[in-house]
């Protein structure tokens, strides 16, 4: 028996759009992390890269569940004494919807080089707006329960 090594091709590659209007944020950061890792895929591989690209839109618009608007805090370390930088949701939310998308998925890939080249698959945009409409994407659907 031989173990099944998939050939990893640039052209075989698909790319989808994901309205994230209304969607729960941690939903829909686990679902595109498993298209960014190619985990929907009957080749997937852990040590390759087999996933697919994902266009995200209308990041502005996304929910959270619970007291997380209030409450959640993202930090940024300048490696200084002193130099811890805390922000709440809601100002983020203001003026960089995107970052907080693409840093949910930054934490549900894995860490390294190959999480690395995974999350510049994804490109996130706060509002309808892209310039991906050469590449055709597929309509990606997250069933909200």
């Amino acid at each position: 028996m031989k173990t099944f090594i998939p050939k990893v091709e640039a052209a075989g590659k698909k790319w989808y759009i994901l309205d994230l209007k209304g969607i729960t944020l941690g939903r829909a950061a686990i679902e595109v992390a498993n298209i960014l890792r190619g985990k929907n895929k009957p080749i997937f591989t852990p040590h390759l890269d087999t996933g697919d690209f994902v266009i995200a839109i209308n990041a502005s618009q996304m929910l959270v569940s619970g007291g997380k608007q209030k409450q959640k805090l993202y930090y940024h370390f300048s490696g200084y004494p002193g130099g811890l930088k805390v922000t709440p949701y809601e100002r983020m939310m203001q003026s960089k919807p995107s970052k907080v998308f693409s840093l949910a998925v930054r934490g549900m890939l894995p860490s390294g080089r190959l999480g690395r080249k995974q999350l510049k698959k994804l490109h996130v945009y706060a509002d309808e707006r892209h310039p991906h409409q050469a590449q055709k994407p597929e309509v990606w659907k997250i069933a909200e329960s």
